[in-house]
């Protein structure tokens, strides 16, 4: 990946787009409106001019990446030329990890969901229901 000079100026909702954070460049510019993406630690516009070593946090749902830009770049490539635009910050991965892990644990702490009975438990289900009804006239 060709590293450019600042003299190139690319947008940072075209980096996003070009690093692959974002399908289109609509999606890109709609995230950074609505404050999902950071830089530098500060809210931004789309037209933000990228710099190289500029610290960039972009939140997708749950997910929230911190990453270092180490080139600038204006076209969308494969996947693994992409990631080679940026670095994602080590505090980074292990907060993702953690999350990751900490809703794993909820989600196998729950109970499983509610299922409709089969025709076992509906006969059973009906004579129970018929012998709590003979008592009740009984009394």
């Amino acid at each position: 990946m060709q590293k450019k000079e600042q003299s190139d100026k690319i947008r940072l909702d075209k980096w996003l787009w070009a690093a692959r954070f974002f399908k289109t460049r609509a999606l890109s510019k709609k995230a950074i409106e609505g404050g999902k993406v950071h830089y530098n630690d500060a809210r931004t516009k789309p037209g933000k001019i990228m710099e190289l070593d500029a610290l960039i946090k972009v939140r997708q749902g749950l997910i929230e990446k911190e990453v270092i830009v180490l080139a600038i770049s204006d076209k969308r490539r494969g996947a693994p030329e992409a990631a080679l635009l940026y670095n994602e910050t080590e505090e980074s991965i292990t907060r993702r990890e953690q999350e990751a892990a900490t809703r794993k644990q909820l989600i196998s702490a729950q109970m499983p969901p509610a299922r409709r009975p089969n025709k076992k438990q509906r006969r059973q289900i009906h004579r129970f229901e018929n012998i709590n009804r003979s008592s009740e006239a009984q009394d």
